[in-house]
């Protein structure tokens, strides 16, 4: 039998490898897989990155390129954005997608998007570019070429490119190197180049004649982007500052930052911090050289751990510190007064009731509270203290008058008005005494009275007076109580004090009504009387006799006439 030649080693060993699963390294001739392209130009502006790329297809094909590196499609809301792009395409023909799409069925002309939305989700916009106005329907999105004019096309034709825009809350200023020293940039999305102003954090600078590579990235302690490197302390001076927060200086060949006094180097031997940064004080931090020490606020006193802070009785470590009253509080001290005491600039001071009271006219403080008075010609009203009535303590006094209100003048009571003339007038006591009032014995005074008894009677219900031992009798008796103190009215004032004229027109008034009263009566008569010439009569009136009176009517004869 024949034998075949055996297969070279190598060959059985990728079949065994084969066989058992073993990742092999694949030959060269099995196709690898492709990089993303980078970016044919970038610009880079604050916070905004904008990049061409110069790769053919549609328009979802390049939107999700842009999602890939961490971006989307270019939004082109002003004239800043419009420079960017007249940079990158200026050497350049063809059209490039923008992140436009048509979200409805046709376009509206009469907006200013024309209907279309950015891939952002929002139509906001300062600036528009249209190359046409037609309406359109389908899916249609928007490309731009080098003359910078919008145009509709749809979203399944290829564009020639797409433009991708980056944003990013922070950036990294370009290093500052010395002259002849070159620096490398290639940002996150696969940029590179040594003339960008503002790179995006993530970037890489690298520096070839000194072996070096930082990125762009968060200091420590919330600084902001800055350039490190994984590796401590200080880096050549000469490419930005060694990375140094404040001075580098080559000691020996050998580069090393400085901190100002009052802070320390920190752990990237790069950063400068202050002692208390990390310091485990309660309220506050004081630099101390290398080191630093503990304070308390005030009202408060350091611990025996040297960091924290316990609150101090003032109350009790400052005897007198309050006039009347201390209460101890969480840092300090408050200082309270007594009642009836108020605190006035840091003091309790006396405070008069009298600012609160309700008198009506003057108030005067007394012990634990206060006590209204009245002006002259008033007095407390009895059942309520804080209000004034009039009174008077004589016989004779001004009446209480309205100035703006004719004829209304006031007297207290047990006064009458009395009107003299010559703009004065006048209140009189009304003497209670001459009206009877009493039983038997009367006092008067300026606006009442009181009732006296003889000796072996007792005054009963004010006016009255009964033998001592007979008060029941008078009280199961049909006497009826007298008359109550008057109130202050407008009656005539007394004969003693009246005018002449007005005793006159009294007497006219009377006889005038006595006369009334004799021509009724004999009218009366008369009519009840015949006529003399038919006979001969003697009458007499019912009226009469009611008054045991009998007189003849004129007209009547009589044998007995009684007068």
């Amino acid at each position: 039998m024949r034998r075949l030649p055996l297969p070279p080693l190598p060959l059985l060993l990728a079949a065994a490898a084969a066989g058992l699963g073993l990742g092999l390294p694949p030959p060269e001739s099995q196709p690898q897989p492709e990089l993303e392209p980078a970016p044919s130009g970038t610009q880079c502006i604050e916070h905004d990155c904008f990049s061409v790329f110069w790769q053919p297809g549609p328009f979802d094909a390049a939107s999700a390129a842009c999602e890939r590196r961490g971006g989307h499609l270019m939004t082109v809301r002003s004239t800043v954005a419009e420079d960017a792009i007249a940079l990158l395409v200026q050497n350049r023909s063809g059209s490039l997608w923008l992140g436009l799409r048509l979200p409805q069925a046709c376009t509206e002309p009469a907006q200013r998007l024309r209907g279309f939305q950015w891939v952002t989700g929002d139509r906001r916009t300062d600036y528009v570019n249209w190359r046409q106005r037609r309406p359109r329907c389908g899916q249609h999105c928007v490309t731009v070429a080098r003359d910078l004019r919008w145009e509709e096309r749809s979203c399944a034709a290829a564009a020639a490119g797409f433009l991708c825009e980056f944003n990013y809350a922070d950036s990294c200023s370009k290093l500052p190197a010395a002259a002849g020293l070159a620096v490398t940039y290639t940002t996150p999305f696969g940029a590179r180049d040594s003339d960008f102003l503002a790179l995006p954090p993530g970037s890489a600078a690298h520096v070839a004649a000194l072996g070096l590579e930082l990125r762009c990235a968060e200091a420590g302690g919330g600084g902001g982007l800055r350039w490190g490197r994984d590796a401590p302390g200080a880096w050549p001076c000469e490419l930005g500052n060694g990375g140094c927060e404040e001075a580098c200086r080559a000691e020996h060949g050998r580069p090393r930052c400085l901190c100002p006094a009052g802070k320390r180097l920190g752990a990237d031997g790069r950063g400068c911090s202050s002692p208390c940064a990390d310091a485990p004080c309660q309220h506050h931090c004081v630099p101390d050289g290398p080191g630093f020490l503990c304070m308390c606020d005030s009202g408060y006193e350091l611990a025996a751990d040297g960091s924290s802070c316990r609150d101090v009785d003032d109350c009790a470590t400052k005897p007198g510190i309050c006039d009347q009253e201390c209460v101890n509080t969480e840092g300090g001290f408050e200082c309270r007064c007594h009642r009836g005491y108020k605190m006035v600039e840091g003091h309790c001071r006396f405070v008069s009731h009298c600012y609160e009271a309700p008198c009506k006219h003057e108030c005067e403080d007394v012990p634990g509270g206060y006590r209204c008075r009245c002006f002259e010609g008033y007095a407390v009203h009895p059942h309520e203290p804080t209000q004034c009535v009039l009174h008077c303590n004589q016989s004779e006094c001004l009446a209480e008058c309205d100035p703006h209100v004719k004829d209304s003048c006031e007297c207290p009571e047990g006064f009458i008005f009395d009107n003299r003339g010559g703009g004065l007038k006048f209140c009189v006591d009304i003497d209670e005494c001459d009206m009877n009032y009493c039983d038997q014995n009367c006092t008067n005074h300026p606006g009442g009275y009181m009732c006296h008894c003889n000796a072996g009677y007792k005054l009963v219900n004010r006016h009255w007076c009964a033998k001592i031992g007979e008060e029941e009798e008078i009280y199961s008796g049909d006497l009826e109580p007298g008359p109550k103190t008057p109130t202050p009215t407008r009656l005539p004032p007394k004969a003693g004090h009246l005018h002449p004229g007005v005793l006159v027109g009294i007497a006219v008034s009377i006889l005038s009504m006595v006369l009334v009263l004799l021509a009724l009566v004999y009218h009366l008569m008369k009519k009840r009387c015949r006529s003399p010439s038919t006979m001969d009569y003697k009458c007499s009136s019912s009226t009469e006799k009611e008054m045991g009176l009998h007189q003849v009517t004129p007209g009547c004869t009589s044998s007995n006439q009684k007068l």
